[in-house]
């Protein structure tokens, strides 16, 4: 029986979500990541999952794995993830020797991107930017339908831009980053400093169309340096679409409204791009990788649209 099967798996901080895709569906599984345990707690987990998921599918051609962080997707390795706090982990080569198949590594808002333009809100286009707004801002820019990766692996990191260099100090140790006001976490945060009150980013946003004043100046202060950060993009690379994904799109037209009519005063030398909420959702990352996995055992056709939970 051909290797007709793709195994994905998307590593977060608190999960581990992963697929065995065919032609016919995905079915979805999770597991907890033991993220406290250190690196190679992790990397075993994964590797587990993997071996797990294979000896369930059994005509696997290839894994796919989705990583957060700075990633060396040639390598196969994790130059640095903060917020696992991994430095140089060679996950791609372990996984491969512990399950004995080809691993695909991609860099999770890069392998999102992939999935977008295949079978989500992107589809049909070749130029664009997808940023998740969640705890940070991940972005993946995308050009001729495919991920750019930059040298190292380090392009892509629209989250760290400066926005307002005398601003707030970001994760990252820069200041004034669009990390540091446009994420979901950065709205949480600096609405608990203001306020001493620790609510959720759709609560402060909903504060916000309520009249809460401070509220009301921290998203607009988001939605000013997401604008900034977009249009300065835009004005340099002229993309087709800008797909916005992440805990913050839960915001809907208090999101995209405001945001797409600072983008009309602010883009300049080309047209404002379109901005539309992403399609697959958390989801998105494991497609992504088993997207990626399937083009390089070249196996077609997955159903990488649709999925099941066994």
């Amino acid at each position: 029986m051909p290797a007709d099967r793709i195994v994905a798996i998307d590593l977060g901080g608190t999960s581990l979500k992963g697929a065995v895709v065919s032609e016919a569906t995905a079915e979805v599984a999770t597991r907890p990541t033991p993220a406290s345990e250190g690196p190679e707690a992790v990397v075993n987990a994964v590797a587990d999952f993997a071996a797990d998921l294979v000896g369930c599918a059994q005509t696997v051609a290839g894994i796919g794995l989705a990583v957060p962080g700075i990633v060396d997707e040639d390598a196969g390795t994790v130059i640095e993830a903060a917020n696992l706090g991994w430095s140089d982990v060679a996950i791609g080569p372990i996984v491969h020797e512990r399950v004995g198949l080809p691993v695909s590594l991609r860099h999770d808002v890069r392998a999102a991107a992939l999935a977008e333009g295949l079978v989500g809100a992107a589809r049909g286009y070749d130029d664009y930017l997808l940023l998740t707004l969640g705890t940070g801002v991940g972005a993946a820019v995308v050009f001729g339908g495919k991920p750019y990766t930059g040298l190292g692996g380090r392009g892509g990191e629209l989250g760290h831009t400066t926005v307002d260099s005398k601003g707030p100090v970001c994760a990252c140790g820069g200041q004034g980053c669009l990390e540091a006001y446009a994420s979901a976490g950065a709205v949480v945060r600096r609405y608990a400093e203001r306020t001493g009150q620790r609510v959720e980013a759709d609560e402060v946003v909903a504060r916000a169309v309520g009249g809460d004043h401070v509220a009301q100046v921290l998203w607009n202060e988001a939605l000013d340096a997401l604008a900034l950060a977009i249009a300065n993009y835009a004005t340099l690379l002229a993309p087709e679409l800008v797909v916005i994904g992440g805990g913050l799109v839960g915001a809907d037209e208090c999101l995209f409204d405001p945001l797409i009519r600072r983008l009309e005063s602010l883009v300049r030398f080309a047209e404002a791009p379109a901005v539309v909420p992403a399609a697959l959702g958390p989801d998105a990352g494991w497609r992504g990788a088993a997207i990626a996995a399937s083009q390089a055992a070249g196996v077609s056709g997955l159903a990488v649209a649709s999925s099941a939970t066994p």
